[in-house]
């Protein structure tokens, strides 16, 4: 196995290793939601899409289909 082949499966590797570490992360900081108040949140999020559409961006589409971030702004 050449260099460069090493380095880029070793670039690819700390990045899929950091991804899952920064998955574990997110799971870890967000707080459990009940049904109850899962149901109370949707309830005061559709309130407030109803009275600003304008100005709220939904990004539920993005985040459950994993939005990335890119870890290197030049690539």
């Amino acid at each position: 196995m050449e260099k460069q082949e090493l380095k880029a499966l070793i670039k690819e590797t700390m990045c899929e290793v950091i991804q899952e570490e920064r998955h574990k992360l997110c799971q870890i900081l967000i707080p459990y939601v009940n049904d109850e108040e899962q149901q109370e949140l949707e309830a005061e999020l559709n309130l407030l899409l109803e009275e600003d559409d304008e100005e709220l961006v939904d990004l539920t589409d993005w985040v459950q289909h994993g939005g990335q971030v890119s870890l290197n702004p030049y690539s």
